[in-house]
């Protein structure tokens, strides 16, 4: 933890991002706040981590971007889950519930 805050394990961050985008698309600013909001305050993503992160998934072809109106009526881009992107998300989520239940197990009572 740093200043009383965690920060996300490697590689979930990915994950974090196609569960938000399940719903609807959103633009990189309302992410992170829905991020910050569904973790209670405890994940803060800072854009320098949250838009190459979103390069990196508009690459692997799971979610893609276009361009849009903000509610400050300024552009912006809105990115959406595609049917590919859904598709890791369900492999994503199987993976971490394994690894997980797996540590948990590890740190249960000996």
């Amino acid at each position: 933890m740093k200043n009383g805050k965690s920060e996300l394990l490697q590689g979930t961050l990915d994950m974090l991002i196609l569960k938000a985008l399940q719903l609807d698309s959103m633009h990189g600013f309302g992410l992170s706040l829905r991020l910050r909001a569904k973790s209670r305050d405890v994940f803060q993503v800072e854009m320098g981590s949250l838009y190459p992160a979103l390069c990196r998934l508009e690459a692997h072809g799971w979610i893609k971007g276009a361009w849009g109106v903000s509610d400050a009526n300024r552009r912006a881009r809105y990115y959406s889950l595609t049917a590919a992107g859904r598709r890791q998300l369900r492999e994503e989520t199987a993976r971490w519930k394994l690894v997980s239940q797996t540590i948990n197990l590890m740190l249960g009572p000996a």
